[in-house]
């Protein structure tokens, strides 16, 4: 118990820390898929000369934040389509790149917006069949047999940058096979000192625009935890003086108390199925892994050790969870069956493991791994215990991995900075996410939201 109160002590200093945030850029890789973006064109029958925002350079920023796309410069690009009549394909393909993103965005109404745009392959002469495109919907041009998409849709203002992410998701998912997760969103802690209520929660776009503050304290708010179907969060607060498990519906902007035991509640984890919430309390005198049925709020009890068992994760089948447990002398990551409750040790590689997440195919983990040069991301095969070292910071933390599993949004230091980053599930790409002006913790990637 010592040692868990001193656990939660460092905890609530680091969330006091005063710190301002930088974003690091990790690194980048040189097979990245070439790909060009083309600035959109703009038409308008009112006095309005530009669209509320670039929305192809929203598409170019998330395709380069997955690490597998590298957009052209836009000074490099041989020409300006808006259309597929007006691709020269003779002067893509000297270009050598594997695709090109076109379009048009047009004021319809004040606030109104009808944005087509295309995705075209210039090597690729049967990306589309003529069968399967609609009479009519564009002229009958040899460069409509290299067509990937043809997207047409009106939007609004509160809606125009959303649904740059879902083309980004339509352009991604088109040229990989699999599907995007740009159209998502970011919960995180921000301590700010200078506000009157310094712990904030927010919620923001995957790219980090768009944030919404979600709720305030005078007291630590951690670890946010998306319930499956995004519609709420669960999150602790130490607003009455102790830890408690708060959810909070994000559209009602209603609250309530799930968990206010005596002694700690912590670590909220929803189920795949969204019907249970794993957590760890400490209402019978040690911090233990405890299931909770949200219908009936029974709790059933999954640990029983000396140890301190912490950080819950659920398989992505629901059958089993990850947690972090220093039984074995230091913190390690150990997994549970429901069905039979047998419990294994799963990392054996490496003084220290914590933080563990499962993959979305359920057949590696991502935690924090403690190597001879610090603290970083690794991932670990479950099937052959295999650890990939995936970041070279080395005070990395509280990571949280997007739903396609593509990516994972994390906290680190560089230098005496905090910084949030991203990095690719391979390791060798990083972009950063927009800064803000307090101290940022506990991000948390949404599920898919479409």
């Amino acid at each position: 118990m010592k040692k868990f109160l001193l656990i939660v002590l460092i905890t609530l200093v680091s969330l006091t820390t005063r710190a301002e945030i930088e974003i690091l850029i990790t690194e980048g890789r040189d097979d990245a898929r070439p790909i060009a973006i083309v600035p959109f064109a703009f038409e308008s029958e009112s006095l309005v000369v530009t669209p509320p925002f670039d929305f192809a350079k929203i598409i170019a920023d998330d395709l380069a934040r997955s690490g597998k796309f590298k957009p052209t410069a836009i000074e490099a690009l041989p020409d300006r389509p808006s259309s597929v009549e007006e691709v020269d394909l003779i002067k893509w393909r000297q270009l050598s790149v594997d695709a090109i993103v076109y379009g048009k965005v047009t004021e319809k109404s004040p606030g109104v917006y009808q944005v087509s745009y295309d995705l075209l392959d210039p090597f690729n002469d049967k990306a589309i069949f003529e069968s399967e495109v609609e009479e009519g919907t564009y002229p009958l041009v040899a460069q409509a047999q290299h067509l990937m998409l043809l997207k047409d849709k009106v939007v609004g203002l509160d809606n125009y940058r959303w649904n740059a992410h879902i083309a980004a998701d339509e352009i991604y998912e088109a040229l990989t096979g699999e599907r995007g997760a740009f159209a998502t969103q970011i919960a995180y802690v921000e301590v700010n000192r200078h506000e009157a209520n310094p712990y904030q929660l927010f919620v923001s776009d995957s790219d980090g625009f768009g944030a919404q503050r979600i709720f305030s304290s005078r007291r630590p708010i951690m670890s946010p935890a998306w319930s499956p179907g995004g519609q709420k969060l669960a999150y602790v607060s130490f607003e009455n003086g102790r830890s408690e498990i708060i959810v909070q519906n994000l559209a009602k902007a209603e609250r309530s108390t799930l968990a206010s035991y005596k002694g700690f509640n912590s670590a909220p984890a929803w189920s795949p199925d969204g019907n249970k919430m794993a957590m760890v309390l400490s209402k019978d005198g040690n911090p233990e892994i405890y299931i909770m049925d949200l219908a009936t709020k029974k709790l059933n009890r999954l640990t029983r050790h000396y140890s301190i068992d912490t950080e819950p994760s659920w398989s992505p089948d629901g059958k089993s969870l990850v947690f972090t447990s220093d039984r074995g002398g230091r913190p390690q990551i150990y997994r549970v069956f429901l069905d039979s409750g047998e419990t294994k040790r799963v990392t054996f590689e490496g003084r220290y493991n914590a933080g563990a997440e499962f993959l979305p195919n359920g057949d590696s983990i991502v935690m924090v791994h403690q190597s001879t040069k610090g603290f970083h991301l690794a991932s670990q095969d479950l099937n052959n215990g295999e650890i990939s070292i995936l970041t070279k910071t080395s005070l990395d933390e509280s990571l949280s991995i997007a739903p396609n599993g593509s990516m994972i949004i994390y906290s680190t230091v560089n230098g005496r900075q905090k910084v949030l980053s991203t990095i690719s599930m391979d390791g060798r790409f990083g972009m950063p996410i927009p800064s803000t002006t307090g101290e940022v913790k506990a991000p948390a990637w949404s599920p898919f939201l479409r």
